[in-house]
């Protein structure tokens, strides 16, 4: 009877009908501490949390709550996040005038009392802990009330009072404040604008909250991966000054990548981290805004620590170590004939600038260690934190290609000299830190980049000439085995994707990487990138790419007739802005002929033809669009009228047998006029030339769209009605007859099913997909 009085009480509360400040909180409850709610795997609560709670955290509610990215930094996919609680403050912040505070898990606070003066608020009860108290206080429990007593409305759309923008307004009600925000907003329960967890989901969360809210930690590496980790904790931290050297620049590629062990059978994975305690004792995190910055410690120590959190795809970057990667790191960086005289200074304008930092390095070491992962160097940019927002990806096309200079042709004691010649013209924006003001930074690396380019194009006219002119063999072919030779970026306007092969519709742009290109790209976009960074580092990181972008075009169109060069690029860059005109009048471009034989004036269709041919051997069949059934490859030729309807990410599961499905993915690619204009995208885009792709499998981390047939009929009729689309209604009808929407009342079992198909296609890419940019029309 208590405990029913107890929760019409709190729906009372929830609905308006009371309101209970933090002040009614005290005196009902207590003040509040901080709680210690870690208990080991092994006893009942811990066993209990990871068999029933764990599950139905990470399937309904992680989902949008994991990562930089999540609503109210509210991170629900490991124990720290959920201990430490929400947040008022915006990371993803691109107006800021002042780089802010960071708030990383496991490294700017320890502890809960920390995350507390850091002005995050509990979900979880922080007062008396009685049951009731666990409950009522519980920001937690009372979200996930406030669904169950004003579920979703009964609508297919929903209307106005849902904003699913990523920029909207977040309130991020403390407990003292819940009551009153459920009084306004009294749909807004969790998950919000998705169905509520079902009962049985809804009675293990209860139980759980009610008891305290106890948690423990995932299952520990088994003894085989220990070892493991501490054969390559000993390779990374040994005393010579070269492989102190060479762990710092591994680390400073690596330490974004989710580290495991082929032979390991359930998964552990691993970050390579600096600790101020050496392999053998308890990991001591460094505390630093960037990777390369001073660590503060004599003597910095590289190890793996155990990755706790829930798998996310949009920020899984897997990697595997073994005896072979091993063995190469050491031929690369070890074996080779160079010294390390003395290690160098963590100070910003070194730090920050590879070519200073690794000059000791053969450029062959570092290019051809790179090339091994490049598709892992390139998704760091991607799904590290730069990977959020339109600003940060505006400056790529939303579909290309990439392929590499082959090492054995380019990176030569010509090069290495010349690299060290201008390494302060390849200063990057990161060496003024967090703060920056672009305009002036703008002009300033305008000028250095076409110092280089100016030295590059001159060493390259002077290794090709008297006829030993550019050709395909000039590219990297992976040695024959190596995928990593050939990638796809797809950016889907606000997040984006690589992958290998060469996939999709010839893309309106590639990009040729050296390794000097790669290398800023890196140290741009991931090592030197800050997300909390103010606006003026944001934006000049985002004009900085600019060059990078060009630089990697202009390397691709080397290999054109020197005519059809310059007519290509303006058409790539039609209504382009004064300033970036001005820059292509000032750079110094290669000036050689090609060493190819064109028979034909459809020169660049003809180039993609024999790249293809060159890296036959090593292009992943995986995404191969013509592998797609004939019905549905009718999308791929569908009008822009009706592409223009799409959102930028559509899965499509086809049902093909009692559990069984087939999946696929809808890609839809934006046209620009160019992509140089930083405010004004909208101006820039080329509705009419947009294309679509369809692949198997699952191509991006953040579902817009889900799409379920259950037979050949309907795939049949979806086939035959997306091309057909014509207006919004259209779409909505099609919706409604073959799709899940976000308000489907079946919604989670679907979603469920999506993710088993999709651990079924990725295997050990396998992570939870983002919700937050689930369409809702």
């Amino acid at each position: 009877m208590r405990k029913k009085l107890f929760l019409i009480v709190s729906l009372m509360v929830l609905s308006g009908c009371a309101y209970l400040s933090a002040a009614h909180y005290d005196e009902l409850f207590g003040p509040e501490q901080t709680r210690q709610r870690m208990v080991q795997a092994n006893t009942g609560a811990g066993a209990e949390y990871l068999q029933y709670v764990k599950p139905v955290l990470d399937t309904r509610c992680v989902v949008c709550h994991g990562c930089y990215d999540a609503p109210c930094q509210l991170k629900l996919s490991s124990p720290e996040g959920i201990d430490r609680g929400l947040s008022k403050k915006r990371i993803y912040n691109g107006t800021r005038l002042f780089a802010s505070e960071p708030s990383r898990l496991l490294y700017d606070a320890t502890n809960t009392a920390q995350w507390r003066e850091k002005n995050f608020s509990p979900v979880l009860n922080e007062r008396t802990q009685t049951e009731q108290a666990n409950l009522a206080d519980s920001v937690l429990y009372n979200a996930l009330v406030l669904k169950q007593s004003s579920p979703l409305p009964a609508e297919d759309v929903l209307d106005d009072e849902f904003d699913f923008s990523l920029n909207r307004e977040q309130t991020c009600a403390t407990m003292g404040e819940f009551n009153h925000f459920a009084s306004n907003k009294p749909h807004a329960g969790m998950p919000y604008g998705l169905p509520g967890v079902s009962r049985s989901e809804f009675q293990y969360l209860e139980k759980w909250l009610k008891n305290g809210g106890k948690m423990a930690h995932i299952k520990a590496p088994s003894k085989a991966v220990l070892s493991q980790v501490k054969r390559w904790e000993s390779f990374l931290n040994q005393d010579g000054l070269k492989y102190q050297l060479a762990a710092r620049y591994i680390f400073e590629h690596w330490y974004l990548a989710h580290i495991y062990f082929p032979e390991d059978g359930p998964k552990s994975f691993f970050k390579l981290v600096r600790s101020t305690t050496p392999p053998g004792q308890e990991i001591n995190l460094v505390n630093t805004r960037r990777p390369y910055d001073d660590p503060g410690v004599e003597r910095v120590y590289y190890r793996l620590m155990q990755e706790r959190s829930t798998i996310l795809a949009k920020t899984h970057l897997p990697l595997s170590l073994d005896d072979s990667k091993l063995a190469r790191l050491h031929q690369q960086f070890i074996e080779q004939d160079y010294k390390v005289e003395k290690l160098p200074s963590y100070r910003v304008d070194v730090a920050s600038n590879p070519f200073k930092t690794f000059s000791a390095i053969p450029v062959k070491s570092k290019y051809q260690f790179m090339l091994d992962e490049s598709e892992l160097i390139i998704m760091g940019f991607i799904k590290g934190p730069v990977c959020r927002g339109q600003i940060a990806l505006n400056v790529i096309n939303d579909q290309f290609w990439v392929a590499f200079a082959d090492p054995d042709k380019v990176a030569t004691p010509a090069v290495e000299e010349m690299l060290l010649q201008h390494e302060d013209a390849l200063e990057l924006p990161a060496a003024e830190e967090s703060n920056a003001l672009p305009i002036s930074s703008w002009v300033k690396y305008s000028k250095r980049q076409n110092q280089y380019l100016k030295a590059k194009a001159e060493l390259a006219d002077k290794i090709f000439k008297d006829d030993e002119n550019l050709t395909t063999d000039m590219l990297w072919q992976g040695e024959g085995v190596n995928k990593n030779a050939a990638l796809t970026i797809f950016r889907h306007f606000d997040s984006a994707t690589v992958v290998k092969g060469l996939i999709g519709q010839e893309p309106k742009t590639m990009w040729v990487l050296d390794y000097a290109l790669f290398e800023r790209i890196h140290y741009l976009l991931v090592a030197g990138f800050d997300v909390y960074g103010n606006v003026g580092h944001q934006l000049i990181t985002r004009l900085y790419m600019d060059f990078l972008r060009l630089e990697g075009e202009q390397n691709f169109l080397a290999f054109l007739p020197k005519e059809v060069r310059k007519e290509l690029k303006a058409n790539w860059y039609r209504k382009a802005p004064l300033s970036l005109t001005a820059f292509f009048e000032d750079s110094k471009e290669f000036s050689q002929p090609t060493g190819i034989a064109y028979k034909t004036n459809e020169h660049q269709h003809e180039l993609y033809g024999l790249i293809k041919k060159a890296l036959k051997p090593v292009l992943s069949p995986r995404y191969d669009y013509k592998k797609v059934p004939k019905d549905l490859q009718a999308i791929n030729t569908m009008p822009a009228k009706a592409i223009n309807l799409l959102p930028q990410v559509s899965f499509v599961l086809v049902k093909e047998g009692d559990n069984e499905h087939a999946a696929y993915s809808i890609i839809h690619h934006n046209a620009h006029y160019n992509i140089s204009s930083l405010l004004n995208e909208e101006g820039q885009r080329a509705y009419s030339e947009d294309t679509v792709t369809i692949v198997p499998g699952f191509i991006g981390d953040y579902p817009e769209a889900i799409w379920y047939l259950h037979n050949e009929q309907q795939v049949s009729e979806f086939a035959k009605q997306m091309p057909l689309l014509k207006t919004e209604q259209d779409y909505r009808d099609l919706k409604a007859e073959l799709a899940i929407r976000r308000t489907h009342p079946q919604f989670w079992q679907y979603s469920d099913i999506l993710h088993q198909v999709a651990k079924q296609y990725r295997g050990i890419e396998y992570g939870l997909f983002d919700y937050n940019r689930l369409e809702n029309r």
